[in-house]
Protein backbone atom coordinates (compact mmCIF):
# COMPACT_ATOMS: atom_id res chain seq x y z
CA UNK A 1 0.00 0.00 0.00
CA UNK A 2 2.84 2.37 1.06
CA UNK A 3 4.48 1.72 -2.24
CA UNK A 4 1.22 2.14 -4.48
CA UNK A 5 0.93 5.83 -2.51
CA UNK A 6 4.67 6.66 -3.04
CA UNK A 7 4.31 5.66 -6.48
CA UNK A 8 0.75 7.89 -7.32
CA UNK A 9 2.63 10.30 -5.77
CA UNK A 10 5.36 10.43 -8.19
CA UNK A 11 2.76 10.22 -11.38
CA UNK A 12 0.91 13.06 -9.68
CA UNK A 13 3.86 15.54 -9.17
CA UNK A 14 5.38 14.42 -12.92
CA UNK A 15 2.15 15.66 -14.08
CA UNK A 16 2.23 18.50 -12.04
CA UNK A 17 6.00 19.29 -13.59
CA UNK A 18 6.20 22.14 -16.53
CA UNK A 19 7.92 20.45 -19.32
CA UNK A 20 11.12 21.46 -20.58
CA UNK A 21 10.59 24.23 -23.68
CA UNK A 22 12.35 22.96 -26.89
CA UNK A 23 15.38 25.31 -27.88
CA UNK A 24 15.86 26.64 -31.30
CA UNK A 25 18.52 29.35 -30.60
CA UNK A 26 21.68 31.24 -32.13
CA UNK A 27 23.90 32.53 -29.84
CA UNK A 28 27.36 34.76 -30.39
CA UNK A 29 30.75 32.88 -29.66
CA UNK A 30 34.17 34.16 -30.08
CA UNK A 31 34.51 31.86 -33.30
CA UNK A 32 31.40 32.06 -34.93
CA UNK A 33 27.60 32.26 -34.46
CA UNK A 34 25.87 29.07 -33.26
CA UNK A 35 22.32 27.41 -33.53
CA UNK A 36 21.52 25.41 -30.78
CA UNK A 37 18.32 23.04 -31.22
CA UNK A 38 16.29 20.39 -29.42
CA UNK A 39 16.61 17.53 -31.44
CA UNK A 40 14.74 15.20 -28.62
CA UNK A 41 13.25 15.77 -25.16
CA UNK A 42 11.49 13.96 -22.05
CA UNK A 43 14.65 11.83 -21.02
CA UNK A 44 15.44 11.49 -17.17
CA UNK A 45 18.52 12.52 -16.16
CA UNK A 46 20.15 10.85 -19.63
CA UNK A 47 23.80 10.19 -19.01
CA UNK A 48 25.41 8.53 -22.05
CA UNK A 49 25.09 8.51 -25.88
CA UNK A 50 26.58 6.59 -28.85
CA UNK A 51 25.42 6.99 -32.71
CA UNK A 52 24.46 4.13 -34.19
CA UNK A 53 25.43 3.41 -37.56
CA UNK A 54 22.06 3.41 -38.90
CA UNK A 55 22.00 7.15 -37.82
CA UNK A 56 20.26 6.52 -34.32
CA UNK A 57 21.07 7.62 -31.10
CA UNK A 58 21.71 5.50 -28.58
CA UNK A 59 20.98 7.08 -24.93
CA UNK A 60 21.02 5.96 -21.33
CA UNK A 61 19.27 7.41 -18.44
CA UNK A 62 20.36 7.25 -14.73
CA UNK A 63 17.06 5.51 -13.26
CA UNK A 64 18.20 2.12 -15.56
CA UNK A 65 16.93 2.96 -18.82
CA UNK A 66 18.88 1.93 -22.19
CA UNK A 67 16.94 3.80 -25.49
CA UNK A 68 17.06 4.29 -29.20
CA UNK A 69 16.65 7.59 -30.12
CA UNK A 70 15.83 9.08 -33.96
CA UNK A 71 17.26 11.78 -35.58
CA UNK A 72 13.83 12.73 -35.86
CA UNK A 73 13.62 13.08 -32.12
CA UNK A 74 11.24 10.04 -31.31
CA UNK A 75 12.16 7.95 -28.12
CA UNK A 76 12.07 4.45 -28.09
CA UNK A 77 10.78 1.95 -25.53
CA UNK A 78 13.04 0.87 -22.78
CA UNK A 79 15.77 -2.01 -24.32
CA UNK A 80 15.16 -5.40 -22.46
CA UNK A 81 18.12 -6.46 -21.14
CA UNK A 82 19.86 -3.83 -19.23
CA UNK A 83 21.52 -4.85 -15.81
CA UNK A 84 19.64 -3.91 -12.66
CA UNK A 85 21.14 -1.26 -11.43
CA UNK A 86 21.23 0.96 -7.97
CA UNK A 87 20.07 4.51 -8.72
CA UNK A 88 20.57 5.33 -5.87
CA UNK A 89 21.93 8.98 -5.29
CA UNK A 90 24.08 9.58 -8.28
CA UNK A 91 24.11 6.19 -9.36
CA UNK A 92 22.26 4.26 -11.91
CA UNK A 93 23.01 3.41 -15.17
CA UNK A 94 25.58 5.57 -16.47
CA UNK A 95 27.54 5.74 -19.83
CA UNK A 96 27.20 3.85 -23.03
CA UNK A 97 29.89 2.35 -25.96
CA UNK A 98 29.81 0.74 -28.68
CA UNK A 99 32.25 -1.99 -29.73
CA UNK A 100 34.94 -1.05 -32.49
CA UNK A 101 33.42 -3.65 -34.43
CA UNK A 102 29.85 -2.93 -33.77
CA UNK A 103 28.70 -3.28 -37.00
CA UNK A 104 29.75 -7.08 -37.14
CA UNK A 105 29.17 -7.85 -33.81
CA UNK A 106 26.47 -5.19 -32.21
CA UNK A 107 28.24 -5.38 -28.83
CA UNK A 108 27.16 -2.90 -26.63
CA UNK A 109 28.88 -1.49 -23.37
CA UNK A 110 27.40 -0.10 -20.55
CA UNK A 111 28.81 1.40 -16.91
CA UNK A 112 26.57 1.33 -14.27
CA UNK A 113 26.15 1.11 -10.44
CA UNK A 114 26.04 -2.15 -8.80
CA UNK A 115 24.58 -3.65 -6.08
CA UNK A 116 26.47 -5.30 -3.76
CA UNK A 117 25.12 -9.08 -2.95
CA UNK A 118 23.90 -11.21 -0.06
CA UNK A 119 21.45 -9.44 3.35
CA UNK A 120 24.93 -7.73 4.86
CA UNK A 121 25.98 -5.98 1.65
CA UNK A 122 22.55 -4.49 0.90
CA UNK A 123 23.25 -0.60 1.09
CA UNK A 124 26.76 -1.13 -0.24
CA UNK A 125 27.78 -0.44 -4.45
CA UNK A 126 30.37 -0.16 -7.01
CA UNK A 127 30.61 0.63 -10.59
CA UNK A 128 30.55 -2.29 -13.33
CA UNK A 129 30.71 -2.77 -16.98
CA UNK A 130 28.26 -5.25 -18.33
CA UNK A 131 27.86 -5.62 -22.54
CA UNK A 132 25.22 -7.26 -24.53
CA UNK A 133 24.39 -7.82 -27.89
CA UNK A 134 22.39 -5.38 -29.52
CA UNK A 135 18.85 -7.36 -31.76
CA UNK A 136 18.11 -6.13 -34.63
CA UNK A 137 14.45 -6.01 -34.15
CA UNK A 138 11.20 -3.45 -34.26
CA UNK A 139 11.39 -4.15 -30.44
CA UNK A 140 15.58 -4.41 -29.64
CA UNK A 141 16.56 -6.35 -26.88
CA UNK A 142 20.15 -6.89 -25.01
CA UNK A 143 20.70 -10.69 -25.26
CA UNK A 144 23.99 -12.59 -23.85
CA UNK A 145 24.95 -9.93 -21.36
CA UNK A 146 27.72 -10.37 -19.32
CA UNK A 147 29.75 -8.47 -16.63
CA UNK A 148 33.17 -7.86 -17.92
CA UNK A 149 34.54 -5.82 -14.86
CA UNK A 150 33.15 -5.08 -11.49
CA UNK A 151 34.88 -2.12 -9.43
CA UNK A 152 36.21 -3.57 -6.05
CA UNK A 153 35.43 -3.08 -2.85
CA UNK A 154 31.81 -2.32 -2.80
CA UNK A 155 31.38 -0.07 -0.29
CA UNK A 156 27.87 2.34 0.95
CA UNK A 157 27.99 5.10 -0.83
CA UNK A 158 25.38 6.90 -3.58
CA UNK A 159 28.36 9.17 -4.72
CA UNK A 160 31.31 9.38 -7.17
CA UNK A 161 31.46 6.40 -9.40
CA UNK A 162 32.64 7.98 -12.56
CA UNK A 163 32.44 6.83 -15.42
CA UNK A 164 33.45 7.21 -18.64
CA UNK A 165 34.12 4.08 -21.41
CA UNK A 166 36.60 4.68 -23.97
CA UNK A 167 37.93 2.29 -26.43
CA UNK A 168 41.72 3.39 -27.93
CA UNK A 169 42.83 2.65 -31.24
CA UNK A 170 43.95 -0.64 -30.51
CA UNK A 171 40.74 -2.16 -28.78
CA UNK A 172 41.50 -2.06 -25.09
CA UNK A 173 38.68 -0.23 -23.11
CA UNK A 174 39.36 2.45 -20.70
CA UNK A 175 36.85 2.77 -17.91
CA UNK A 176 37.43 6.19 -15.71
CA UNK A 177 36.06 5.87 -12.38
CA UNK A 178 35.47 7.15 -8.48
CA UNK A 179 36.55 6.78 -5.64
CA UNK A 180 33.21 7.10 -4.03
CA UNK A 181 33.43 10.49 -1.89
CA UNK A 182 33.47 9.35 2.13
CA UNK A 183 36.68 10.54 3.71
CA UNK A 184 36.68 7.03 5.37
CA UNK A 185 37.55 4.95 2.09
CA UNK A 186 38.40 7.80 -0.84
CA UNK A 187 42.42 7.27 0.53
CA UNK A 188 41.65 4.29 -1.45
CA UNK A 189 42.72 5.84 -4.78
CA UNK A 190 46.01 5.61 -3.53
CA UNK A 191 46.60 1.70 -3.09
CA UNK A 192 47.11 -0.43 -5.69
CA UNK A 193 44.65 -3.15 -4.14
CA UNK A 194 41.26 -1.04 -4.75
CA UNK A 195 39.77 -0.16 -8.04
CA UNK A 196 38.69 3.13 -6.35
CA UNK A 197 39.92 6.62 -7.76
CA UNK A 198 41.45 4.72 -11.07
CA UNK A 199 41.60 4.55 -14.95
CA UNK A 200 41.56 0.85 -15.65
CA UNK A 201 42.62 -0.94 -18.62
CA UNK A 202 40.97 -4.06 -20.05
CA UNK A 203 40.37 -6.35 -23.31
CA UNK A 204 36.73 -5.92 -24.23
CA UNK A 205 35.73 -9.44 -22.77
CA UNK A 206 37.65 -8.44 -19.45
CA UNK A 207 41.17 -9.56 -19.85
CA UNK A 208 43.80 -7.72 -18.24
CA UNK A 209 46.19 -6.72 -21.39
CA UNK A 210 49.83 -8.30 -20.80
CA UNK A 211 51.55 -4.56 -20.87
CA UNK A 212 49.24 -3.00 -18.71
CA UNK A 213 51.71 -0.98 -15.95
CA UNK A 214 51.55 -2.77 -12.38
CA UNK A 215 51.25 -6.61 -13.97
CA UNK A 216 52.98 -8.65 -11.55
CA UNK A 217 53.33 -6.11 -8.90
CA UNK A 218 52.54 -7.49 -5.51
CA UNK A 219 49.64 -6.45 -3.73
CA UNK A 220 48.53 -4.40 -7.23
CA UNK A 221 45.01 -5.12 -9.31
CA UNK A 222 46.43 -5.52 -12.55
CA UNK A 223 43.48 -3.31 -14.41
CA UNK A 224 44.53 -0.54 -13.06
CA UNK A 225 46.06 1.89 -15.56
CA UNK A 226 46.47 5.25 -13.63
CA UNK A 227 45.56 6.44 -10.06
CA UNK A 228 45.05 9.14 -7.32
CA UNK A 229 41.40 10.73 -9.34
CA UNK A 230 38.97 12.06 -7.57
CA UNK A 231 35.84 11.53 -9.29
CA UNK A 232 35.97 11.10 -13.43
CA UNK A 233 32.70 12.34 -15.28
CA UNK A 234 34.02 12.68 -18.85
CA UNK A 235 36.92 10.80 -21.01
CA UNK A 236 37.71 11.05 -24.49
CA UNK A 237 40.92 10.14 -27.27
CA UNK A 238 42.72 12.86 -28.61
CA UNK A 239 42.01 12.64 -32.06
CA UNK A 240 45.39 13.11 -33.05
CA UNK A 241 47.89 11.34 -30.31
CA UNK A 242 45.35 8.51 -29.42
CA UNK A 243 46.20 9.68 -26.30
CA UNK A 244 43.76 9.22 -23.70
CA UNK A 245 41.88 12.48 -21.52
CA UNK A 246 39.58 12.84 -18.90
CA UNK A 247 38.24 15.14 -16.44
CA UNK A 248 37.50 15.07 -12.77
CA UNK A 249 35.47 16.55 -10.30
CA UNK A 250 37.13 17.94 -7.67
CA UNK A 251 35.36 19.14 -4.29
CA UNK A 252 35.47 23.38 -3.44
CA UNK A 253 37.43 24.08 -6.52
CA UNK A 254 40.26 21.55 -8.18
CA UNK A 255 38.29 20.10 -11.10
CA UNK A 256 40.97 18.81 -13.20
CA UNK A 257 41.92 17.77 -16.84
CA UNK A 258 44.71 15.07 -17.04
CA UNK A 259 45.96 13.17 -19.80
CA UNK A 260 46.18 9.65 -17.83
CA UNK A 261 49.22 7.79 -18.68
CA UNK A 262 50.50 4.07 -17.56
CA UNK A 263 51.58 4.53 -13.99
CA UNK A 264 51.27 7.89 -12.94
CA UNK A 265 49.60 9.12 -9.64
CA UNK A 266 47.24 11.97 -10.11
CA UNK A 267 47.25 13.18 -6.20
CA UNK A 268 43.64 13.02 -4.76
CA UNK A 269 43.18 13.15 -1.96
CA UNK A 270 46.87 14.18 -0.93
CA UNK A 271 47.03 17.31 -3.11
CA UNK A 272 44.46 19.16 -5.11
CA UNK A 273 43.78 22.73 -6.33
CA UNK A 274 40.09 23.11 -4.25
CA UNK A 275 39.27 22.64 -0.72
CA UNK A 276 37.25 20.44 1.80
CA UNK A 277 33.43 21.72 1.13
CA UNK A 278 33.84 23.08 4.49
CA UNK A 279 36.92 25.10 3.46
CA UNK A 280 39.81 23.31 5.24
CA UNK A 281 42.59 21.90 2.98
CA UNK A 282 42.82 18.50 1.25
CA UNK A 283 45.47 16.23 2.26
CA UNK A 284 48.22 18.18 2.51
CA UNK A 285 46.97 21.25 1.68
CA UNK A 286 49.43 21.49 -1.59
CA UNK A 287 48.57 21.79 -5.14
CA UNK A 288 51.12 19.50 -5.90
CA UNK A 289 54.22 17.17 -4.69
CA UNK A 290 56.66 15.58 -5.92
CA UNK A 291 55.48 12.03 -7.76
CA UNK A 292 52.60 13.15 -8.49
CA UNK A 293 50.97 14.60 -11.78
CA UNK A 294 50.09 17.75 -12.66
CA UNK A 295 46.54 18.69 -14.42
CA UNK A 296 46.51 19.84 -18.14
CA UNK A 297 43.88 22.19 -17.17
CA UNK A 298 42.14 23.08 -13.74
CA UNK A 299 38.88 24.82 -12.54
CA UNK A 300 38.32 27.18 -9.29
CA UNK A 301 35.67 27.32 -8.22
CA UNK A 302 34.51 24.31 -9.75
CA UNK A 303 32.43 24.10 -12.97
CA UNK A 304 31.41 20.40 -12.36
CA UNK A 305 32.90 18.91 -15.40
CA UNK A 306 30.59 16.38 -17.36
CA UNK A 307 31.81 14.87 -20.68
CA UNK A 308 34.80 15.64 -23.54
CA UNK A 309 34.92 15.62 -26.72
CA UNK A 310 37.66 17.18 -28.91
CA UNK A 311 36.56 18.62 -32.16
CA UNK A 312 37.73 17.69 -35.58
CA UNK A 313 34.45 18.38 -37.63
CA UNK A 314 33.54 20.81 -40.23
CA UNK A 315 30.09 22.05 -38.99
CA UNK A 316 32.05 24.86 -37.23
CA UNK A 317 35.60 24.82 -38.72
CA UNK A 318 36.75 27.65 -35.78
CA UNK A 319 36.15 24.70 -33.68
CA UNK A 320 38.99 21.99 -35.23
CA UNK A 321 41.18 20.78 -32.88
CA UNK A 322 39.35 22.25 -30.00
CA UNK A 323 38.14 20.29 -26.76
CA UNK A 324 34.72 21.03 -25.17
CA UNK A 325 33.93 20.02 -21.80
CA UNK A 326 30.20 20.10 -19.84
CA UNK A 327 29.71 22.18 -16.75
CA UNK A 328 27.31 21.23 -13.83
CA UNK A 329 27.81 22.89 -11.11
CA UNK A 330 28.34 26.16 -13.21
CA UNK A 331 25.89 24.97 -16.07
CA UNK A 332 26.82 25.49 -19.58
CA UNK A 333 29.62 24.32 -22.38
CA UNK A 334 33.41 24.79 -22.13
CA UNK A 335 35.55 25.42 -24.78
CA UNK A 336 38.91 24.94 -24.52
CA UNK A 337 41.95 26.32 -27.21
CA UNK A 338 44.84 23.54 -27.04
CA UNK A 339 48.21 24.22 -28.12
CA UNK A 340 49.71 19.94 -27.85
CA UNK A 341 48.72 19.28 -24.40
CA UNK A 342 48.58 22.71 -22.92
CA UNK A 343 45.79 24.97 -22.63
CA UNK A 344 45.65 28.30 -24.10
CA UNK A 345 42.30 29.89 -23.78
CA UNK A 346 38.81 29.08 -22.19
CA UNK A 347 35.29 29.94 -23.54
CA UNK A 348 32.28 29.88 -21.18
CA UNK A 349 29.35 29.49 -23.37
CA UNK A 350 25.32 28.54 -23.43
CA UNK A 351 25.85 29.86 -19.85
CA UNK A 352 22.69 31.55 -20.41
CA UNK A 353 20.48 28.17 -20.81
CA UNK A 354 20.97 27.14 -17.27
CA UNK A 355 21.29 23.77 -18.31
CA UNK A 356 23.09 20.97 -16.69
CA UNK A 357 25.50 19.37 -19.53
CA UNK A 358 26.04 15.88 -18.60
CA UNK A 359 27.68 14.40 -22.25
CA UNK A 360 29.65 16.22 -24.88
CA UNK A 361 29.75 14.12 -28.05
CA UNK A 362 31.03 14.91 -32.00
CA UNK A 363 28.21 13.30 -34.05
CA UNK A 364 29.06 11.63 -37.74
CA UNK A 365 27.94 14.42 -39.20
CA UNK A 366 30.10 16.83 -37.36
CA UNK A 367 27.53 18.60 -35.26
CA UNK A 368 28.33 18.78 -31.21
CA UNK A 369 25.42 16.80 -29.07
CA UNK A 370 24.76 17.54 -25.69
CA UNK A 371 22.66 15.69 -23.47
CA UNK A 372 21.11 17.65 -19.98
CA UNK A 373 20.81 16.47 -17.00
CA UNK A 374 17.57 17.40 -16.10
CA UNK A 375 13.79 15.29 -15.20
CA UNK A 376 12.61 16.26 -18.99
CA UNK A 377 16.36 16.12 -20.55
CA UNK A 378 17.46 17.08 -23.66
CA UNK A 379 19.26 16.15 -26.49
CA UNK A 380 20.83 19.38 -27.92
CA UNK A 381 22.54 19.30 -31.68
CA UNK A 382 24.94 22.69 -32.31
CA UNK A 383 25.79 23.87 -35.57
CA UNK A 384 26.92 26.61 -36.91
CA UNK A 385 24.07 29.24 -38.02
CA UNK A 386 23.31 30.11 -41.69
Amino acid sequence: MVRQTLLASSFCLAAMAAPALAIDETFRTEEAEIRVETLAQGLEHPWGLAFLPDGNFLVTERPGFLRIVTPEGKIGNAIYGVPDVDARGQGGLLDVALDPDFEENRLVYLSYAEKGEGPENKNANGTAVARGRLTESMSPQLQDVEVIFRQQPKLPSTLHFGSRLVFDNEGHLFIALGERSKKEFRGQAQDLDSHLGKVVRIWPDGAVPEDNPFIGKEGALPQIWSYGHRNQQGAALHPETGKLWTNEHGPRGGDELNMPEAGRNYGWPVVSYGTEYSGLPVGSGESSAPGMEEPVHYWVPSIGTSGLAFYTGDAVPGWKGNAFVGGLARPGLYRLVLDGEKVTHEEPMLRELGLRIRDVRQGPDGALYLLTDEEDGQILRITKAE
